[in-house]
């Protein structure tokens, strides 16, 4: 006989008792797990889903002829001169990818303070921007708005006494956006984060006539240390002077990220992003929640560097983490997605039926 809260159980009834504490309630009806049984009943249930529709492609372009140039710090991803632009405007065609982003490697000796050939209609941009068009006439094309890649101190805009100016900054992007929507940009973006640049480059664009530009505003840019292999992307890392949180947002704010929006919003701009993008999904949450306009995240070259090199040293399953960081930007409400891995994605997106 045992004892048991003080009471004596006959052992003979220990088996008994000890297969109904093992039964599962008997009130268990709700079984989640039924629904993750096979494959064909998780994709029945499943709440988002990423398609070729969701991703716009960033790409470097660099002077020269039949060249991609390897970018260390992004493995994968090369600059490429205009004609190879081209053929990977053709692959996103081929892909079902609607955009390419384009970002120029600007020769040392063609930058200069003001950021000068940010102006020239027949800069690396200007030039891929044609070249895409005249072949591919249906693929849409984003062209980035801001000096950086043009000035040699790697700044978005006009620096007097060691402070970035933003009237006089906004006059020149203006100018720059022009440009692009002269030589056939769909997307202007500005990512500078000067204040009242969207409604100046709105007014701008509509009284040249190009009422059907779009804009794409990087409406809340963190000033973030997930952007260095970028600038060694388009050769700013070794001249950027100081840093950029003047004009980049604090990373530790949200409120302020939907002043900015509501501000690019009343503007003029078409679509608004956050830039970065994992590390910021409560801020696409929260804009795509308070205003229902549009919302793009772009996955940064650190967030693409950090999984191509995990992936490449077999310390995760890199296509597995590249597919579910992209499915968790479309979880926290972004329309789409810039990033470098689309194309790869693309192709298994499309490999997948």
């Amino acid at each position: 006989m045992a004892i048991k809260f003080g009471r004596p159980i006959e052992m003979r009834d220990a088996p008994r008792r000890q297969a109904a504490l093992a039964s599962p309630p008997l009130d268990l009806a709700t079984r989640l797990r039924r629904n993750r049984k096979a494959e064909w009943a998780r994709r029945l249930v499943r709440e988002n889903v990423l398609t070729t529709d969701d991703l716009i492609w960033p790409i470097f372009v660099v002077d020269g002829h039949q060249g991609r140039t390897p970018i260390a710090s992004m493995p994968g991803v090369d600059r490429l001169t205009v004609d190879q632009a081209v053929r990977d405007a053709e692959r996103a065609m081929k892909l079902d990818i609607p955009c390419i982003a384009l970002f120029p490697y600007t020769d040392p000796s063609l930058r200069d303070e003001q950021g000068s050939e940010a102006l020239n209609p027949d800069n690396l941009v200007c030039q891929s921007v044609r070249a895409i068009k005249k072949e591919f006439p249906d693929l849409g094309l984003l062209c980035d708005v801001a000096l950086d890649p043009f000035t040699s101190h790697g700044h978005d805009g006009l620096i007097e006494d060691g402070r970035i100016l933003n009237d006089e900054t906004v006059a020149v992007l203006v100018r720059q956006a022009l440009v692009q929507a002269e030589a056939g940009c769909d997307i202007i973006a500005p990512s500078d984060m000067m204040d009242g640049r969207v409604g100046a480059l709105r007014a701008a664009l509509d009284g040249a006539g190009f009422l059907d530009v779009q804009i794409m505003s990087y409406a809340a840019k963190y000033a973030s240390a997930f952007y260095g292999p970028f600038r060694d992307a388009i050769g700013s890392a070794k001249t950027l002077t100081g840093d950029k949180r003047t004009y980049q947002m604090d990373s530790a704010n949200s409120d302020e990220a939907l002043r900015e929006v509501e501000l690019d919003i009343a503007e003029g701009a078409d679509m608004v992003m956050v830039k970065p993008g994992m590390p910021y999904l409560d801020i696409v949450r929260r804009v795509k929640d308070t205003f229902a306009i549009p919302t793009f995240a772009y996955q940064v070259s650190g967030e693409y560097a950090m999984i191509a090199a995990a992936g490449g040293h077999g310390w995760i399953d890199g296509d597995r983490a590249m597919m579910e960081s992209l499915l968790a930007f479309k979880r926290a409400g972004a329309d789409g997605i810039l990033t470098y891995f689309a194309p790869k994605a693309a192709e298994r997106i499309k490999a997948q039926g």
